[in-house]
């Protein structure tokens, strides 16, 4: 994965809560196995009518609003335990989601594909939908290391709570196979010791 520390960007409005994973990334785009292009499905039945063409009114296919940053509404992620919701989301280009809550799979699958779920209180959330509405470029920082997310354009500055472990992961860009494998050293050291004291 990329590792991630710091991200400065504008962001792209959806407050709509309760967003399941099947809007996300429709069911009938789940047959492959690998991670590539899904995020061009993101959203399908939002962003395209039924001859494929784009919806105008749907947020992704207004050029106003780019950026490495989804704002959503509460309980984003519902639904089905489907990891190619995180997928989808991580190819399209997002590497941040706030929302005022994530339900639990949906944020576990993230972390475990570089995404970083960023859970903010409901005021903030608000004041973030509001600063995009009213200037669509305004940058938001998120600071992984600092566990901070701040509006630039209010100065408001909130922070956040991430589990350790995946933390070190986001930063390092490891998956769990890839942290084990930095942990080598020390696992060897170790086996050796417990080798070394059975001798005894």
């Amino acid at each position: 994965m990329t590792p991630f520390t710091k991200l400065t960007s504008s962001a792209v409005p959806l407050p709509v809560e309760d967003v399941d994973t099947d809007q996300i990334i429709p069911a009938r785009f789940l047959k492959a196995t690998t991670r590539e292009g899904f995020g061009e499905n993101l959203f399908r039945d939002w962003r395209y009518d039924k001859h494929d063409e784009p919806k105008a009114d749907f947020v992704l296919n207004n050029p106003l609003y780019r950026g490495s940053i989804l704002v959503a509404g509460a309980n984003f992620g519902c639904g089905s335990s489907r990891e190619h919701a995180a997928w989808a989301i991580e190819d399209y280009g997002f590497r941040v989601v706030v929302s005022s809550y994530f339900a639990d799979i949906f944020r576990g699958n993230a972390l475990n594909n570089g995404v970083l779920p960023l859970v903010v209180a409901p005021e903030v959330l608000d004041e973030t939908f509001r600063t995009i509405e009213a200037n669509p470029k305004a940058n938001f920082t998120v600071d992984l290391e600092a566990q901070t997310f701040k509006n630039e354009q209010t100065g408001t500055v909130t922070t956040f709570d991430i589990d350790e472990y995946k933390k070190t992961c986001l930063i390092n860009g490891y998956d769990d196979i890839d942290y084990l494998l930095s942990q080598r050293e020390a696992i060897e050291s170790f086996e050796q010791k417990r080798k070394d004291f059975s001798l005894l």
